[in-house]
């Protein structure tokens, strides 16, 4: 006797309204039979509408307003560093270890944020507050050693420079 097989419930209301509406701004984007070309952009959307991480319901989610394979999803979100599977805290700090910020110090970087936040690459402090990870290039070589913090570039790193921006956050 072959099992029956239950339909799952749609994951669709785990996008909310707004959500949806930007979604469908990058779908307008692509031609109608295109649509999958905006995976990236719903990625991100319902990444930061879960607080900064996409969860597998999310991943299906996409999958299915996109009309795609949820594998195909999956790759997508697990190939660009930019993706989170897992819940990060507050405040998401990429620090750029390609060549060109390795050359100039990324590892002198890594080392203070360890010693400054008790965390280091992959890992988030215990209140939430910090997560540290490395990053492949974040196209700004001009201002090697470099990281990521939210939506803003910070270049040139020095210890006290590390400092100075993490002493203004929340």
């Amino acid at each position: 006797m072959m099992a029956q097989h239950k339909k799952s419930a749609s994951k669709l209301p785990l996008i909310n309204d707004e959500s949806r509406a930007e979604i469908d701004q990058w779908i307008a984007k692509y031609p109608p039979d295109q649509k999958q070309s905006a995976v990236m952009a719903a990625l991100r959307i319902l990444q930061d509408q879960n607080g900064g991480y996409l969860s597998e319901d999310l991943i299906e989610a996409t999958a299915e307003y996109l009309k795609m394979p949820p594998i195909a999803v999956y790759e997508v979100a697990t190939f660009y560093s930019m993706y989170e599977l897992e819940q990060v805290g507050r405040h998401k700090i990429c620090v750029c270890t390609n060549i060109s910020c390795k050359l100039c110090g990324s590892d002198d970087v890594l080392k203070h944020l360890q010693q400054r936040l008790g965390i280091g690459p992959g890992e988030t402090s215990d209140d939430g507050r910090f997560t540290v990870k490395e990053v492949e290039c974040l196209g700004a070589c001009v201002d090697a050693p470099m990281f990521q913090l939210g939506d803003s570039y910070h270049g040139k790193l020095t210890p006290q420079r590390i400092d100075e921006i993490l002493d203004g956050l929340d």
